[in-house]
């Protein structure tokens, strides 16, 4: 399984990208992958600092894709500001990340730490807690995610 995650300047960068060049990097890319799964989140507000797609200084990417109750999606997106977040960001190994929406309470919470052992120290720790605080298993449909180990050879 592979992890593509792309970040656009803008809308408008975005969607000239898909009208001129899009179609033709496709079929050149035929036949390569299957069961490809494309989503389209907005940036709602960063994790810790400043987000910037720079991975030259992280080593591990948490991504954490939420369907969230509609009605509890308000709720969700406070309790990532007020209850996840500052524990993400108070823990060592973590460096940045961010919180995106996209359209049908989707959200998709991206996490880049210095290694597989910081992220670790920080699940140990807090994980459990911070669900009961955040009443996490109300709010989530469903929850996918993944850990990955970033190769630096393919960040461009």
């Amino acid at each position: 399984m592979a992890h593509i995650v792309a970040f656009w300047e803008s809308r408008a960068f975005y969607d000239s990208f898909m009208a001129r060049s899009h179609d033709r990097l496709a079929t050149s890319q035929s036949g390569t992958f299957k069961d490809a799964q494309v989503k389209l989140f907005d940036h709602r507000f960063d994790v810790k600092t400043g987000f910037e797609p720079r991975f030259t200084d992280a080593d591990l990417l948490r991504v954490a894709h939420c369907r969230v109750h509609e009605e509890r999606a308000e709720h969700f997106t406070l309790m990532q500001e007020k209850v996840w977040n500052p524990a993400m960001a108070g823990s060592p190994g973590m460096v940045r990340g961010l919180f995106g929406e996209a359209p049908g309470h989707e959200f998709l919470v991206l996490s880049m730490w210095l290694s597989a052992a910081e992220h670790g120290k920080y699940r140990a720790e807090r994980i459990e807690r911070l669900a009961l605080r955040a009443q996490t298993e109300a709010d989530v449909a469903a929850l996918t995610g993944d850990i990955v180990q970033l190769e630096p050879s393919w960040t461009v």
